[in-house]
């Protein structure tokens, strides 16, 4: 648990980024921090691992106040994702993901067999990429190293600053999914700070707001949706996405009974899972030239899904329905 104690930040030009915060982060879970330009998201990341000090307040992990605490041994005990990625580019994507146990003294045999594992994990086949130079690879393909390198070493806490903001849509989008699937799977405490209020509400287990160095509200997506503190978080967050998300963006493509479709293998069809929200398969079908979504239950097709298949079980669900010819 991190835990934030009457918090200010004061810079020498007298701005005040933080003003008297008071929050706590949960452990294994993902936090995002979101609000404005200029609201204070990243210098309150940033003072997780002491790359910021509080002008007054204190931070605690685990009830340990991190004044106290060697900065090298605390940074080399946090994984850090950055926007513009850092890999170093002069050396390997091996020695890249490997930093951080080398420094702590790890054998090479445990090390090799931790980056294998997350390279796997990440969909970057080892063989293949861990010789390779940052610039040999994509934006998206160095994002997912860079994610590597912060869990290379087993941190419990993972910060993530804007990590995804300069990728295109597409990669972007994919690696949310990743990311939410890898947290599932690892269930690290991850303080992740975005401007997007689309991504804060994919991704998040934990949402905090800000605005001018103070927080607005703290909560789920879904308290967020159903119970915004005030007419900023409303209008932070927009009318039109808590109106959609109220009426069913939370229910699960497998609670409804879809009027399947048949597929035209002219269009251009992708794969969702009967488990994930139909605003998800909102969200794929409004993309250009993705016309039709192939469900899947547990790995086996039940069948195909277009907009108008879909709006019509949505309609159905509703309206009460349990079952259609």
């Amino acid at each position: 648990m991190i835990r934030f104690n009457k918090v200010t930040k004061r810079f020498a030009d007298g701005t005040e980024a933080l003003k008297d915060v008071s929050l706590t982060i949960p452990t294994g879970m993902l936090t995002v921090i979101i609000g404005p330009s200029g609201c204070g998201k990243t210098t309150l990341m940033k003072m997780i691992n002491r790359l910021e000090v509080p002008t007054s307040g204190d931070i605690l992990i685990d009830d340990q106040s991190i004044k106290n605490q060697d900065e090298v041994g605390l940074r080399r005990s946090i994984g850090y994702v950055i926007q513009r990625i850092g890999l170093f580019p002069h050396m390997t994507i091996a020695k890249n993901a490997a930093l951080v146990p080398t420094l702590k003294g790890w054998t090479a045999e445990k090390t090799q067999a931790r980056v294998n594992e997350l390279m796997d994990i990440v969909g970057l086949d080892p063989e293949t990429y861990l010789n390779r130079f940052p610039l040999e690879l994509s934006g998206g393909q160095q994002q997912r190293v860079g994610v590597v390198r912060a869990l290379a070493g087993d941190p419990n806490i993972v910060l993530m600053d804007e990590p995804f903001s300069a990728l295109d849509p597409i990669s972007r989008e994919q690696l949310q999914d990743e990311l939410r699937n890898l947290q599932q799977e690892i269930q690290k405490t991850i303080v992740f700070v975005t401007h997007d209020m689309d991504e804060a509400l994919k991704i998040a287990d934990h949402i905090i707001v800000l605005r001018d160095g103070k927080v607005e509200q703290v909560g789920s997506s879904e308290v967020l949706i159903h119970q915004p503190a005030n007419e900023f978080v409303r209008n932070f967050i927009g009318e039109e996405r808590i109106n959609r998300k109220r009426s069913f963006g939370k229910w699960k493509i497998g609670e409804l009974s879809p009027f399947y479709t048949q597929s035209n293998m002219r269009e251009q069809i992708v794969s969702i899972n009967s488990s994930d929200d139909v605003e998800q398969a909102i969200a794929l079908l409004e993309k250009p030239h993705t016309d039709v979504l192939a469900v899947y239950t547990n790995e086996e097709f039940v069948g195909y899904l277009d907009q108008s298949s879909l709006l019509k079980a949505v309609i159905a669900k509703e309206e009460g329905a349990s079952s259609y010819d």
